[in-house]
């Protein structure tokens, strides 16, 4: 009985495992095997891509203390946590302006 169970054990491994192995090889080294891949490809084949690479745009970009950018100086980029820090990089000295929030742009202040 046990002999038979065995038996039978071993043949359904080698059938599901040949079986497996017949499925795996089935399909395409080639061929898409997921759908974005397949939408790339076809998108491709009929020319809807542009087959360039992204321009990076300029901007403007946190330069300095990223974390805590309270005050921006628009000449340098730079981000400041202070007023204080942000005048003296600008340099207004004590004739600082402020405009806008979050961060708010540094400037000097016309006499």
């Amino acid at each position: 009985m046990i002999l038979s169970m065995s038996l039978r054990l071993g043949c359904l491994v080698l059938a599901l495992a040949f079986a497996g192995g017949c499925a795996a090889s089935a399909s395409e080294e080639n061929e898409p095997q997921t759908a974005r891949e397949k939408q790339y490809a076809e998108a491709k084949k009929n020319g809807e891509l542009d087959d360039q690479k992204p321009v990076k745009k300029g901007g403007w970009q946190f330069k300095g203390d990223r974390k805590d950018c309270r005050y921006l100086v628009p000449a340098t980029s730079k981000c400041f946590k202070t007023q204080k820090a942000a005048c003296a990089a600008a340099g207004c000295g004590a004739s600082c302006a402020l405009t806008g929030a979050g961060p708010a742009t540094v400037s000097c202040a016309k006499k």
